[in-house]
């Protein structure tokens, strides 16, 4: 990837994650310099995409207790835990921000090509076989959509982007583990029986990019 302004911040309360990648696609469509930025979370928190509605994970028991924010981009619900989140902010007019697809190729490949460094066979979910994992439900790592992050038949990566005035905003998770808070998820541990450290998978993940 072309040079950007690169953030990697400490864990956060949710609802200041949302507010700081907010901020970012505001600003990066007057500066014209894409931002990319790397970050966890302080306790569980439930994200809800931007056109979600909440009441549908009132079934969902095992988050009720969790935090709730909403993100600025769209898909569905996501459990954010025992993971590597990230944002990339860019101006509309970037060549990246021209189609979806080309942003989230862009950065699952490079989770492939770092998940191969570790001797994990990680692939990127076929478009045709996109409506076959629940496309309804109300947690985004229950659903598949071409071009998501599978490792084991299971989702463990997926984005969801919205464009914002004049800029694009994507947000991505990698699922490094199952949290408690969402125990039907397998993450990476639990498929590969390999534990990844947020610091050491981000150290093979950037020069990638």
């Amino acid at each position: 990837m072309e040079r950007c302004r690169l953030l990697i911040d400490e864990p956060a309360e949710g609802a200041w994650n949302m507010a700081v990648d907010e901020a970012l696609a505001r600003t990066v469509g007057e500066s014209g310099a894409p931002v990319l930025r790397i970050y966890r979370w302080m306790r569980p928190t439930l994200s809800l995409g931007y056109f979600q509605r909440h009441a549908g994970g009132e079934a969902h028991a095992a988050s009720r207790a969790c935090d709730v924010v909403r993100r600025a981009s769209g898909g569905g619900a996501i459990l954010h835990d025992r993971e590597l989140t990230y944002s990339f902010a860019a101006p509309r007019a970037h060549r990246l921000a021209s189609e979806p697809e080309t942003l989230y190729r862009q950065f699952h490949g490079a989770f492939v090509r770092a998940l191969a460094t570790f001797g994990l066979e990680a692939s990127l979910s076929d478009p045709s076989r996109a409506g076959e994992a629940a496309p309804n439900a109300f947690l985004c790592f229950e659903r598949r959509a071409g071009g998501d992050l599978i490792l084991g038949g299971a989702k463990i990566g997926g984005s969801a982007q919205r464009r914002h005035g004049d800029a694009i905003l994507q947000h991505g998770s990698l699922l490094l583990a199952t949290s408690d808070c969402a125990p039907e998820l397998p993450g990476i541990e639990r498929l590969a029986a390999v534990d990844l450290g947020f610091e050491e998978v981000v150290d093979r993940w950037l020069p990638l990019l």
